[in-house]
């Protein structure tokens, strides 16, 4: 999945020319602390202040914070029939690099919480250096969760790449504590897509959902003592037979997804979204009390992604944001200053997702 959507990427020199090309258009526009960009901001958006945008073409997603929140790590590709490949940004400077290998597809990369000397991330790469095929729409909107699909760490500039998981089938979705003591990724190892932890180096590997069902999407709370992650739990004969039918071919329908929290342990897991949307990309506010998500819960159709905040009980839901298409994947800085998420605000073409940053205002 990557944590909700699957993009795809390709060739190095292209890779290098798209680097060269956004590091361009970064300082071209400043780096994020030059300025800001207010009439990005909805009138009804009244927490944030001095929005600024980060990357201006092709599909940008899931851009998480290294723990001094000077950098983001991020993936992305343009153009079409390309795969995916992780970045980092340098927040003041505007540097990008590429942090992958260039084969294959990756997704879900993470800094290696408190250090920042290595990152990690899903790919492909070691099973085949091409792009894998799209998945099949022909059974609906559904996931392609590629069973080559690996955890890898490297150094934070991408060298001395390091298998952490070789079980069969899909492992992704890997996010760290901010201590740097366990990390939290989805495996479908046990036959079904659950919730895992593991050292960081890749031992003592224990599962902590075991339901019918996708779990996936997990990142600690800040104090590491919470975890907070998305799941579809098929109830009727006919959603069972659906979700089975479509898992033996490495695929998942994301209708309806709701947030659960639990202990890290595992323990106490409770339900806290009730909708009929699609409920992703949860992540603590620095105070651990409250959840940032996105949803589509607000638009019969479901085709309108909004980020939407509710208090760790379920109680206190509030919307966040107001654009009419796609806001997700958003993420506090580790210091409480900045809030990053993906959006399609401000494209120059259709289809364009990019990453955006602000302060964030209470």
């Amino acid at each position: 999945m990557t944590r909700y959507y699957h993009y795809t990427l390709v060739i190095l020199l292209a890779l290098g020319t798209l680097t060269l090309m956004r590091w361009n258009a970064l300082n071209r526009y400043g780096s994020y602390v030059d300025g800001s960009a207010n009439e990005l901001i909805d009138k009804n958006e009244k927490h944030f202040k001095n929005l600024k945008q980060l990357t201006f073409s092709g599909e940008n997603a899931e851009a998480y914070f290294s723990s001094d929140s000077k950098k983001l790590i991020f993936q992305a590709h343009d153009e079409e029939g390309q795969c995916d490949q992780i970045y980092t940004m340098d927040l003041k400077t505007g540097r990008v690099d590429m942090v992958s290998t260039g084969d294959g597809v990756t997704t879900c990369a993470f800094f290696e919480y408190p250090k920042n000397e290595k990152i990690v991330y899903a790919s492909t790469h070691h099973y085949d250096k091409k792009c894998p095929p799209k998945p099949d729409f022909s059974r609906g909107y559904v996931w392609k969760l590629y069973e080559s699909y690996d955890i890898f760490s490297a150094n934070s500039d991408g060298s001395q790449v390091k298998q952490l998981t070789n079980e069969s089938g899909y492992d992704a979705e890997a996010t760290v504590a901010l201590n740097g003591s366990r990390m939290v990724y989805t495996s479908i190892s046990s036959g079904d897509l659950e919730i895992w932890t593991m050292n960081t180096d890749g031992t003592d590997k224990r599962m902590l959902t075991n339901t019918l069902g996708y779990d996936g999407g997990a990142f600690f709370s800040h104090n590491t003592k919470k975890i907070i992650w998305r799941a579809f739990y098929p109830e009727t004969e006919k959603e069972i037979k659906d979700y089975k039918s479509l898992i033996n071919e490495s695929l998942i329908r994301p209708m309806n997804l709701q947030l659960r929290i639990m202990n890290a342990d595992g323990t106490d897991k409770k339900q806290i979204t009730f909708n009929e949307g699609a409920n992703f990309a949860p992540y603590f506010f620095p105070n651990d009390q409250r959840i940032i998500f996105c949803s589509n819960m607000a638009d019969p159709k479901g085709r309108d992604f909004d980020l939407w905040a509710v208090n760790t009980d379920g109680t206190n839901l509030e919307r966040v944001t107001y654009f009419n298409g796609f806001d997700g994947f958003p993420v506090f800085s580790p210091d409480g200053k900045y809030f990053v998420f993906a959006s399609n605000r401000n494209q120059a073409k259709r289809g364009d997702t990019n990453i955006f940053i602000a302060e964030w205002q209470d």
